[in-house]
C-alpha cells in the first residue's frame, strides 16, 4: 500500500486482485471521531481510493484523477455537501456521486445519484457504489444521471439498477437521444413498435409510467421523463 501526502489531501491507493476490474473512487471526507471514516474501509474492501479533506481539493482534481465515481462524506464536513454536489457536477456531468448526511439532515436528492444517512453499513455503502458503477458492457449510452447499458439492457440512475425489457431499451434509447427535446407522441409509438399504426397509443403511456419506475425517485412526480400535454414526452436532465 503506497500513500502519497500532498497539502490537504491524501492518495491511498490499493491494486485489486488480479480476477478484479480496477475501479478508482474519488472519497470526501473531514477528521471527526464521531462521525465514521468510509475512505479506509473502502480501500480494503478492493477499491482504489482517492481522498481528499475538502470539496475545493477534490474539483481540482477530479479530472486528473480518472474516478469512477465520488464520494462526500459531508457528514464529517459538517455540511450538507450541497456546494460540493454542484461544483462537481460543473466539472463532471455525468460522474456518480453518493452523497453521505447526518440522519437530521435534508437536501435535494436530485443533487446526488444516492443519498445516504447515518448510520449505515460499510456494506450498504459498497452495495451503492455497484449500483451506480458504469456498464461493463462496450455499448453505454448517458445523459445526466441516466446510465443505459445496451448490451446488458440495463438502466443505472439515482442509485437504482433496473434490466429492461428490449421495447424499454429501444423507448429510452431514443428519449436519451433527444433529450432536452419534445419527442411526439406518434413518432416515438412508430419507431418503438415500428409500425405506421397510431390509432391506439396507450400502450405507450404504460410503457412510460414502467420507464419512471427505473430512473426517478418519485414515478408520480416525474424529475426527468417529463409529459408535455397534448404532445409527447421529454427527458429533462
Amino acid at each position: 500500500m503506497n500513500f502519497t501526502m500532498a497539502s490537504s489531501c491524501a492518495i491511498v491507493t490499493w491494486n485489486y486482485h488480479s480476477q478484479m476490474k480496477k475501479t478508482t473512487l474519488l472519497v470526501i471526507e473531514g477528521r471527526h471521531a464521531e462521525i465514521p471514516s468510509f475512505a479506509a474501509d473502502l480501500q480494503k474492501k478492493g477499491f482504489d481510493v482517492l481522498a481528499f479533506q475538502n470539496g475545493s481539493q477534490a474539483v481540482s482534481k477530479l479530472k486528473q484523477s480518472n474516478a469512477t465515481l465520488v464520494v462526500i462524506n459531508a457528514a464529517s464536513l459538517r455540511s450538507t455537501g450541497i456546494r460540493i454536489c454542484l461544483s462537481l457536477r460543473k466539472k463532471d456531468s455525468k460522474i456518480p456521486i453518493i452523497l453521505i448526511l447526518d440522519k437530521e439532515r435534508a437536501v435535494d436528492k436530485n443533487l446526488a445519484d444516492a443519498v445516504l444517512a447515518l448510520p449505515f453499513t460499510i456494506q450498504k455503502l459498497v452495495n451503492r457504489i455497484k449500483a451506480l458503477m458504469p456498464g461493463d458492457g462496450n455499448n453505454v449510452i448517458s445523459a445526466g444521471p441516466i446510465r443505459l447499458d445496451l448490451e446488458h439492457r440495463r438502466v443505472r440512475c439515482l442509485g437504482k439498477n433496473t434490466k429492461l425489457t428490449p421495447r424499454l431499451i429501444t423507448l429510452l434509447q431514443i428519449l436519451i437521444d433527444k433529450h432536452g427535446e419534445v419527442v411526439e407522441r406518434e413518432s416515438l409509438f412508430k419507431k418503438v413498435w415500428e409500425t405506421n399504426y397510431t390509432g391506439d397509443t396507450r400502450t405507450l403511456d404504460v410503457h412510460i409510467s414502467w420507464l419512471r419506475r427505473a430512473i426517478e425517485l418519485d414515478p408520480d412526480n416525474p424529475k426527468f421523463l417529463k409529459t408535455i400535454r397534448g404532445v409527447g414526452y421529454r427527458l429533462d436532465v
